[in-house]
């Protein structure tokens, strides 16, 4: 693992010309694609997490190493397509209709799209009609919700009862997330998933997935 060193190192500082650089570098040597990704990218993403937990990280680093990331990956993706690799899986995200916050569900998208997932951005004040609609068109198989003030939850319900009276409720899985959502709160409204936090988004969607 030491030999790709710098390109774990150039994620975890969010530095993305250095990340795609060392990408570049280490193809160029004949590295695999997949290991490349596997062993030192989510390595380094994993570690982010790890810091954003424990406090040593914050937003403006979160969203720099996922940007490296994202940069890292670039040069890959090709490669990975030509391998028959698709994404780690589809996952539609909006924040609830009613509510316009949309800082915690950037940090989401940045966590899952550093994690392989394709992520298909609905905005914020989302009714629950265009998450129908977009499901039909997208075929997820996640459907990921925000909330941040206690007068928007119910919407999260009702979009569940949406999905359910439109016949694709079964189709995906659905996690929630935000400040006023619990577990208790998730569990009642039949939501597949809950994270408290951005970074533990990525374990949620693999352990609905799987």
């Amino acid at each position: 693992m030491d030999d790709h060193q710098p390109l774990y190192e150039a994620i975890l500082i969010g530095d993305g010309k250095a990340a795609r650089a060392a990408t570049e570098q280490a193809l160029a040597a004949g590295m695999d694609p997949l290991k490349l990704v596997q062993d030192h990218m989510m390595r380094a993403m994993a570690e982010v997490g790890r810091r954003f937990e424990c406090h040593d990280y914050f937003v403006p680093e979160l969203l720099l190493a996922a940007r490296a990331m994202k940069s890292a990956l670039e040069p890959i993706r090709p490669l990975l397509k030509n391998q028959s690799i698709g994404p780690s899986g589809c996952v539609l995200i909006g924040t609830v209709t009613g509510d316009l916050h949309d800082i915690g569900k950037n940090l989401v998208i940045a966590m899952l799209e550093g994690a392989g997932f394709e992520v298909v951005d609905l905005g914020v004040n989302v009714p629950p009609g265009q998450f129908v609609q977009k499901i039909k068109e997208k075929n997820p198989h996640i459907v990921a919700m925000s909330a941040l003030l206690t007068t928007t939850m119910p919407a999260m319900k009702t979009t569940i009862d949406a999905l359910k009276q439109a016949g694709v409720r079964n189709q995906v899985k659905i996690i929630v997330g935000g400040a006023p959502i619990t577990q208790k709160y998730a569990d009642e409204i039949g939501a597949d998933g809950y994270t408290e936090t951005a970074s533990g988004a990525v374990a949620l969607a693999r352990k609905v997935m799987a």
